[in-house]
């Protein structure tokens, strides 16, 4: 079976310094896909590169074995595939609706009629459990529901891949728990998610599938037991080998 999304040596050099180094893997469908690693390890400049925002120096994106390499943002959209932004950034001025509206004339879909847009757009926010506010600013909502409808936003688009880049960062415990299972529900609905987070524990709850890196190369990568017991990655995050990896690999900055 193609995979949903296959990167192939993705390499990305800034001046003399090398961000990304011949990077490789392959998404399945239908699965959340992590991305940790200590600071500086690339996690960003990857996502960047996959989503259209930055140009590869070297390497292949495919998407369903189509070659997507650089494409703009609004193509890829278009393509199927959306990302959500570490920093919010909603339309400050309209309202909670509204932003989701547009978003989805933007989407994979061809909506012409604002009635459509419209139900689609209360559709997602049902979903995202931002439907109470629909009809507050977006500016003036709390934090936590401004991650929520940077999601909304993104889910608008109808993405087949969703690439959500630090969705939880700067939430309450509780807010971090009822993302992470919105983002299993989104799965389970049939969208393929790829999550980068500093938080080392939401990614181990969450995925099924973890990348890890470090400088710039991929380090390691399996299933969240076998990435927690990887006594490279425990080095990697602890500078040292541990005796007891299963214990001793806790939330870190990534």
């Amino acid at each position: 079976m193609i995979p949903i999304l296959e990167v192939q040596r993705l390499t990305k050099y800034f001046g003399g310094l090398t961000a990304i180094k011949n990077v490789s893997f392959a998404v399945p469908e239908q699965h959340i896909f992590g991305f940790i690693g200590p600071n500086g390890a690339g996690k960003t400049t990857l996502f960047n590169m996959i989503a259209g925002s930055l140009r590869p120096s070297a390497g292949r994106v495919f998407s369903r074995g189509k070659d997507v390499t650089g494409l703009a943002p609004y193509r890829l959209v278009k393509a199927g595939i959306a990302r959500t932004h570490q920093v919010v950034r909603p339309l400050r001025e309209m309202t909670v609706l509204e932003n989701v509206q547009v978003a989805v004339h933007f989407g994979r879909r061809k909506i012409t009629r604002v009635s459509t847009a419209r139900d689609l757009a209360l559709q997602v926010l049902h979903d995202v459990g931002l439907d109470r506010c629909a009809d507050s600013m977006a500016a003036e909502i709390p934090f936590g529901d401004q991650k929520r409808l940077e999601l909304a936003r993104a889910l608008a688009g109808d993405p087949e891949l969703l690439l959500c880049d630090e969705i939880c960062g700067g939430l309450t415990q509780n807010e971090t728990r009822s993302m992470l299972a919105l983002l299993k529900r989104i799965r389970d609905r049939g969208t393929t998610l790829m999550y980068v987070e500093h938080d080392v524990k939401a990614i181990m709850a969450v995925c099924d599938r973890i990348v890890v890196l470090n400088y710039g190369e991929k380090l390691a990568e399996g299933q969240p037991e076998e990435i927690r017991n990887d006594p490279a990655v425990i080095e990697a995050y602890l500078g040292h080998a541990a005796s007891q990896p299963a214990k001793r690999l806790q939330p870190s900055a990534a």
